[in-house]
This record gives C-alpha cells, structure tokens and sequence, in this order.
C-alpha cells in the first residue's frame, strides 16, 4: 500500500462535514414553512379571505422558504460545531436581514395581488351606503345626497409608508425566522446529544476491547519468554544492575498499564512515557538493533488522547520491524500540530543505516492488521470525522500516522 502522509481534512470534506446535517435542515424548513401555509389556509377557510390574498402567502412562504436557507447556510459557515450561544448569535444577525428582505417582498407582492379593482358596496347601521370601484369611493346617504371621492392607488399609498410598513413587517417576519432558528437549533442539539451517546458506548466497548488485547500482547508468552530471558542472560554475564533495572522496568509497565481505564483519557505525555517504558525492555532485548528517537513538542504534551491509543502501534514496530531483521532499526514517534486544531501522531520504524535492504523495509502487513484496526476503530468511536488513521511503506521502513483533535480539556 502506498504511504500518504496525513494532512489536514481537504476542503471538500470539510464542506461535507459542514453541512452534514442539510437533511435535518430542509426537513424543518419544510414542515415550518407548511404549517405556515396550513394557518393561514385555514383562517382563509373561516373567513372572507379572496384568492388574490392566498396567492400573496404562498409567495410569502416561498420567498421564506429561501430566506430560511440562507440562515442556515450562515449557520452550517459561521457556528458549525460550536456552542448553543454563538449558534444562537449567528441565527439572530441573520435573521435581521431576512425578515427585512420579506417583508420588503411582501409589500411588493400585496400591490400585484390584491389591486383595488373589484366593486364593493357596504351599508352602515346608520343608513349610509359606502361603494368602492378601485379607487373612486361614494358615499351615499339615505336622502340621496352623494360625496364622491378618488383615492390614490395603493401603489402610491404604500410607497408613501413604505419605511414604516417594513419596519412593522420585518418585527413579524422576524420572530417567524427566530422561531424556526429556534426549533432547528434545538434539533441538531438533541441530534448531536444522541450521537455522542452512541459514540461514548462505541467507544466504551471499543476501549474494553483494546485493553482486552493490549493485556494479551502485554502477556503474550513469548514477549514473557524473551524478556525474562534477557534477564536470566544479564544476570549470567554479571550485569545483575541492568538485570534489576530491566525487572523495574517491566514491572512498571505492567502496573502502569493495567491501572489505566481504557475508556478514559490521558495526557500525550502519559502515553509517551507508557510507551517508554515498554521500549526500555525491548531496548534491552535489542541492545545493538533497536534505536528510539522520540519528539513531541512541549505545546502538545498537555494534549489528551486516548488511553493506549500508541501501545498497539509500537507493538507492531517492534514485532513486525525490528524482529524481522538483524540490521539497526531506528524507531521514531514524533507528534507534530496541524491546521484545523487537529496533532499528528507519527511511529515510524526504518532501518538506521539508509541504503540497505532487509525485511525490515517491508515488514509482514498482515500482521498489522489487528492493532491497527483497534487504533482506527477507537478514533473513529471516540472523535468522528475528526480524526484519521493511515498507514503504510515508506523507504526503508513502514510509518503509521494518525490524526485527532487537540484536546485540553479531559
């Protein structure tokens, strides 16, 4: 497989990840914009409300229909994965706008659809008779005397008013805009509530499994063997020193390893030294043949990643790298930040002398399988899209990187 270096989410990823919830969107949209429509048919049906008055809401409610898209594109840009009080503040700015635009819309609409062309006639308790022809008006009286009178066209009469007229109707269409920022806010909070549930079981269930095999590796028989034997073989040729050291050694990592819960996190810098620990043993199995090179910056040693996240991946660099070949292997774990808030980790086993070929620059990639599919499942449980997982050859050697979210908080 062909190495490729982890980089930050390109932009079409990211535009898929931004707006992952568009189903959600449109599924509020409609059904807000509908009930609309269905309120406003049913006091058409109580009441003497023309045609032309129906055909102005549905306008109404599709010009909306836009505006309310354009809210929540402004959202999915502006307040995508953040908190409740800037999805909130992005909704309310843009919400301004859009009711403004509406009810300037409305306006329009209203002098198109309903003109002031058809007759009608009214009679008053007092006698008095009030006709209306478009824009001529008379009023008749029970002697018969008639006042006649021509009023303007209501294109000239909303003109007049129309600053106050859109002030008055963006109040309305803007409570209609926060209502629905209201309800669609409050969806992706319940939608994203369920999903985080169901990540932290996956997660939970992933994290059992990966102690589950981290303690198999942690005591698997022949690790036992060798390392006891290096012991045995220390103690022999006099160097009883190393031989005690080598047994500290590994009983920290025994008690250091089995008291940590899986599920939760720990810093990069308590991993770190977990991996250490397991390294200085098999440094001591491998006097001449393994190296250690291990970089990580002071700015992410606070970061927090999951519990044995690296155990499986230098388990493999070990097995699969420096068993596989007498010739030097240098193995390097490097941690580096990425754009986008995000830290790649790298473990990386090469050979130390460049140039040579051994089994070392194509170590066994089925046997790589199982860690790896721990370490990728558990990132993916624990952090989503956020988070990758590659790997593969690289010039002499292999290289497995993986990226995740820079964490502070545990």
């Amino acid at each position: 497989m062909k190495h490729v270096r982890v980089t930050p989410l390109p932009s079409a990823v990211g535009m898929r990840t931004r707006f992952a919830d568009w189903p959600l969107a449109l599924r509020s949209i409609a059904g807000f914009w509908l009930f609309y429509l269905g309120t406003v048919l049913l006091r058409a049906l109580l009441g003497p409300e023309a045609a032309s008055a129906m055909t102005f809401r549905v306008i109404n409610a599709l010009v909306g229909v836009g505006l309310t898209l354009l809210i929540y594109l402004a959202l999915a840009l502006l307040a995508r994965g953040a908190s409740v009080r800037r999805m909130a503040t992005v909704a309310a700015i843009a919400a301004l706008p859009a009711a403004m635009i509406l009810s300037f819309v409305s306006l329009r609409v209203a002098t198109r659809t309903m003109p002031m062309g058809e007759q009608s006639r009214i009679t008053t308790q007092e006698g008095l008779a009030i006709v209306q022809h478009g824009s001529n008006v008379r009023i008749v009286k029970n002697n018969g005397d008639q006042l006649e009178m021509n009023l303007p066209p209501i294109e000239q009469i909303i003109a007049a008013k129309m600053p106050r007229l859109i002030a008055d109707g963006t109040v309305t269409w803007y409570f209609l805009f926060a209502a629905w920022s209201a309800i669609f806010i409050a969806m992706t909070q319940q939608q994203l509530a369920r999903l985080t549930e169901r990540r932290l079981a996956v997660a939970e269930t992933a994290a059992h499994a990966a102690q589950v095999r981290a303690l198999r590796y942690q005591v698997n028989p022949h690790f036992l063997f060798n390392t006891l034997n290096s012991i045995s073989s220390l103690v022999m040729s006099g160097h009883a020193d190393r031989a005690e050291e080598m047994l500290m050694a590994l009983s920290t990592f025994f008690r250091t390893s089995l008291s940590l819960d899986p599920s939760a996190n720990v810093t990069l810098a308590q991993e770190i030294e977990l991996q250490r620990l397991y390294l200085d043993i098999e440094m001591v199995r491998f006097p001449k043949r393994l190296k250690v090179s291990i970089d990580v910056p002071d700015d992410l040693a606070g970061a927090f990643v999951p519990a044995l996240i690296l155990q499986p991946l230098v388990e493999n660099a070990i097995k699969y790298g420096v068993s596989a070949t007498r010739d030097p292997v240098l193995l390097t774990i490097e941690a580096r930040r990425l754009d986008g808030g995000r830290m790649q980790i790298d473990v990386i086993n090469r050979l130390a002398k460049a140039g040579k070929t051994t089994p070392a620059a194509k170590p066994a990639h089925e046997g790589t399988g199982l860690g790896l599919a721990n370490v990728c499942q558990r990132l993916e449980a624990h952090f989503g899209e956020r988070a990758d997982c590659r790997f593969g050859p690289i010039a002499g050697g292999y290289q497995v990187s993986i990226a995740l979210p820079i964490d502070n908080d545990d």
